[in-house]
């Protein structure tokens, strides 16, 4: 999973990805961040080529926190076209919920 570090590689990364992209927002203190992160990475391969997966720490880059309004940690987005298809907040139940979350965007 790709680490955006500066609002210049969020905006060439993931607004205009011709892919959606799941966006990640996280902080390193974050305990269900931690949890979020394996379930992430273990269900990307199964969406290779199909969507991108990118992490944010939202405090190193505050700026796209903010601008998306990020309050609660973890929170997921997903983007299409630089748009916001869906949004999860807090730590999802199961893997499950990831994948309906990702299907949807893809349908």
């Amino acid at each position: 999973m790709k680490s955006i570090e500066s609002a210049l590689q969020f905006n060439t990364e993931v607004l205009t990805s011709e892919l959606p992209v799941l966006v990640d927002f996280y902080a390193d203190w974050c305990g269900p961040c931690k949890v979020v992160l394996p379930m992430l990475e273990a269900i990307e391969p199964e969406y290779t080529g199909r969507m991108t997966f990118v992490k944010v720490n939202s405090e190193q880059v505050g700026d796209i926190a903010r601008q998306y309004h990020v309050r609660s940690l973890p929170t997921i987005l997903i983007l299409k076209g630089g748009v916001v298809e869906e949004t999860k907040i807090g730590m999802p139940a199961t893997g499950r919920e990831l994948r309906a979350m990702l299907d949807r965007a893809l349908a």
